[in-house]
């Protein structure tokens, strides 16, 4: 853990303070309570003027500064409940670092008046950008430390001069993080790469400030030890940038992939210094996710979930980050961080490992499931879907379907082609089998970063939809994991 920041992988929240879908649910300390609980060491908060702003002021004290997903239906939290339950919950499981993503939508007294806050309530918590260069500091020289990225301090009304009068709050996905408009009805090619190469006007708001805006708001200004920004000019100057003075850029999804099509390569060589953070496209309102593969296997730092639901490629995330101890840092793959040969992502990677897991049985559900759960008559019909999620996935396998058990046993082994397996998890589902029903019923899943498996027959632990471990259903599972030149028929 003593690497450059940059040379992780960081467990990283999106709308870390909603508790549901993207556009009606509640905003609350309990999801980022909980995100810190689970290792998430990137906290996103969206901070707004308090949509009663003269009753804020009236009665004084922090009330005029809120949490909340603008131009939704969404409710707000005081900012300063949220840091509050940051700083009791930050260092609780890991004690490496926590970043908080700052969504700033203030004038420049309201940045002033977070600055107070933010120093008041972390003290000798929060990181001063003033001595060392971030690049130079580590996980482990910033542990328990908290850090704050945001953009240079810029007038909040020019934003909103920018807009019509008559128009409403866009939320943060519609103008996306870098104040554009990014969904499912945007035309993807305005979402390119290309357009940050040759159009500086899409986003004037992340461009990088002159000094003297810089100056406005000193306080806040000293808080940021991470900048966020585009440079003018796009992926050229992208390329340029000083790798002493680490920033932090964001993309959305869509652009994620419009821009690997032909810049590959160049994303791999600028998140080797600087930090990269992608985030979920507009429509996902639902809280859905998408597939962190894509972000990871091109360097990607900070792959933004929503923490809030369940599914596939949230369960890949949790299993990712179950690695290196569970912390919230995974150290990136050597091919990601090579200085003088740059890989690409579009090439397929050999076979590094060949992987056999032989699932021999299960037990624990009759403790952790009412007898009615799966069938109101009998016991459940168990089978095991078993595959390797990475940058090069395998189609899921099946065991066959043990009826009517609680206790079934399949003693099947399957085997596993792995490229990459530093960026590959191992998913395992049980469901029960309802031949009269289109769904079955699910019955567990754990993902396991395929890096850390060790040899042998281990008691696997599942997990609910939520990612929250059960008090006793497990399978038992053998694994072995070997170079390919080791494997004999």
């Amino acid at each position: 853990m003593t690497a450059p920041l940059a040379h992780y992988f960081m467990y990283t929240g999106h709308n870390s303070y909603l508790t549901g879908n993207q556009f009606s649910s509640k905003s609350s300390v309990r999801p980022i309570k909980k995100a810190l609980q689970n290792g998430v060491r990137v906290i996103e908060l969206d901070l707004w003027p308090a949509r009663n702003i003269k009753s804020a002021v009236l009665h004084g004290g922090n009330n005029d500064v809120e949490v909340r997903h603008g131009g939704t239906l969404t409710t707000s939290v005081k900012l300063l409940k949220c840091l509050r339950a940051i700083k009791e919950f930050a260092f609780q499981v890991s004690e490496y670092p926590v970043v908080i993503t700052f969504e700033d939508h203030l004038t420049a007294d309201l940045q002033e008046k977070v600055a107070k806050m933010v120093t008041k309530t972390f003290g000798g918590m929060l990181y001063s950008p003033e001595i060392d260069g971030l690049e130079k500091l580590s996980p482990e020289s910033l542990k328990k430390k908290i850090l704050i990225s945001t953009k240079p301090p810029r007038e909040y009304l020019e934003t909103q001069n920018r807009n019509s009068p008559h128009k409403s709050e866009k939320t943060s996905e519609e103008q996306g993080d870098d104040g554009k408009l990014c969904s499912s009805r945007t035309n993807l090619f305005s979402c390119s790469f290309m357009c940050f190469a040759n159009q500086d006007q899409i986003d004037e708001g992340e461009q990088l400030q002159e000094e003297d805006e810089e100056m406005k708001i000193p306080e806040y200004r000293d808080l940021i030890a991470i900048p966020a920004g585009k440079p003018k000019g796009g992926l050229e100057e992208w390329l340029r940038m000083d790798a002493k003075q680490v920033r932090r850029l964001s993309l959305c999804e869509q652009e994620l992939e419009e821009a690997t099509i032909t810049y590959g390569k160049d994303i791999v060589r600028i998140t080797k210094n600087h930090l990269l953070r992608v985030y979920p496209k507009g429509s996902r309102l639902d809280s859905s996710n998408y597939d962190p593969f894509v972000g990871w296997k091109h360097g990607t730092q900070m792959v933004a979930f929503n923490m809030q639901g369940y599914g596939k490629h949230l369960w890949i995330m949790q299993g990712m980050f179950r690695a290196n101890g569970g912390c919230g840092y995974v150290k990136k793959p050597d091919f990601l961080l090579r200085e003088k040969d740059d890989f690409d992502p579009s090439v397929p990677l050999p076979v590094y490992k060949i992987l056999k897991v032989k699932i021999y049985s299960g037990e624990g559900w009759h403790l952790d499931f009412r007898h009615t759960h799966f069938d109101q008559c009998s016991p459940p019909d168990f089978l095991v879907k078993v595959g390797v999620a990475g940058v090069h996935a395998s189609k899921a396998r099946r065991t066959k379907i043990v009826r009517n058990s609680w206790l079934p046993e399949w003693n099947e082994e399957f085997k596993f082609e792995v490229a990459g397996p530093e960026l590959s998890v191992l998913r395992i589902e049980v469901i029960d089998f309802d031949k009269y029903s289109k769904h079955d019923d699910f019955g567990g899943q754990t993902c396991l970063p395929i890096s850390e498996l060790r040899n042998g027959i281990r008691a696997v632990p599942l997990h609910d939809r939520g990612g929250v471990k059960y008090k006793s259903a497990r399978l038992l599972v053998r694994f072995d994991l070997k170079d390919p030149q080791d494997c004999s028929e």
